[in-house]
């Protein structure tokens, strides 16, 4: 068995549908990850517990999820020195400004790098990218991906009218 390289968290379950993206593309790359729900707000113990543990698993990437107040991403990066990846997952309110400007904006010292709104499906590919920079055979992966992304891009000009 893999060894988890990501770790994927998001607030609440109703953040899976969304999340359900990045998983896909992480099984399509054979990428191993683990997937929790915990809450900034309702179990910070537990989020603080699960931080701690995830150099004993040997987690290099986290993607974190959250809506609304969206804290989730950012008060993991305060606890890591590893990447995290905020993905802001569309909320009600707001038309969901405020799940992105919670993450996006965060102070000087705390980077979260963050997607678009329910961009989870990017969120595994960036999350990707960085670990490919030490794994050929992901590299190799992400390549024959982009390649791929490009001939779907051309195909769609064939029979094209106006």
């Amino acid at each position: 068995m893999k060894k988890v390289l990501i770790g994927i968290i998001m607030g609440s379950d109703s953040d899976l549908p969304v999340m359900k993206k990045a998983i896909e593309v992480l099984r399509e790359f054979d990428v191993p990850f683990e997937l929790k729900i915990i809450s900034a707000h309702r179990t910070p113990e537990l989020l603080q517990e699960w931080c701690r543990s995830l150099s004993t698993k040997g987690i290099k990437v986290v993607i974190a999820a959250a809506g609304g107040a969206a804290h989730l991403p950012g008060v993991t990066a305060s606890y890591l020195t590893l990447p995290v990846i905020g993905v802001p997952i569309s909320s009600k309110s707001l038309n969901s400004l405020d799940s992105l400007l919670s993450i996006v904006q965060m102070p000087a010292g705390v980077p979260v790098a963050t997607v678009g709104i329910d961009g989870a499906k990017n969120a595994a590919l960036l999350a990707i990218q960085i670990l490919a920079i030490a794994d050929v055979d992901l590299k190799e992966k992400l390549v024959s991906y982009k390649k791929k992304l490009a001939e779907d891009s051309k195909r769609k000009n064939d029979g094209l009218e106006y």
